[in-house]
């Protein structure tokens, strides 16, 4: 067993840990309001892509997770007549972010679950990397 299990099992961490903390942050947003498609808050999503090691060599070729970006939904806002509101624009219409939130639960429990197995499998690994050390007393 080589160390690199610890490198791509902290790779995913990193990955659902910065998903989790845009599901907080769409959360948290879901409903603020603006006067304008451009002004309100647009539902963030992570992209992930796979980074192959040594492929070449075709050595110890491991696969971590590599965090691409933060992409912006291009979802459009809802609309919704409310003249009397002081966001409204000119029509009298406020715009409201187009956050799911019955999504983002869903991406929370996902991410959260990712999150949660790449723990246990640093652990698992620790427990056989101390198993295998005892072999050797």
């Amino acid at each position: 067993m080589s160390l690199s299990i610890f490198d791509i099992a902290g790779s995913g961490m990193n990955a659902q840990s910065l998903r989790l903390n845009l599901v907080a942050s769409n959360i948290s947003n879901a409903n603020s309001v603006g006067n304008s498609e451009a002004d309100v808050y647009k539902s963030r999503q992570p992209v992930f892509a796979a980074e192959l090691n040594n492929v070449i060599n075709k050595q110890n070729a491991t696969s971590k997770v590599k965090v691409l970006g933060v992409v912006e939904s291009q979802e459009v806002p809802v609309m919704e007549y409310a003249p009397n509101h002081p966001l409204a624009d000119k029509n009298g219409y406020i715009y409201k972010s187009n956050v799911n939130t019955v999504e983002e639960m869903a991406n929370m429990m996902s991410a959260s679950r990712s999150y949660q197995n790449n723990v246990d499998v640093l652990n698992t690994a620790k427990q056989m990397m101390l198993q295998t050390l005892k072999m050797g007393q």
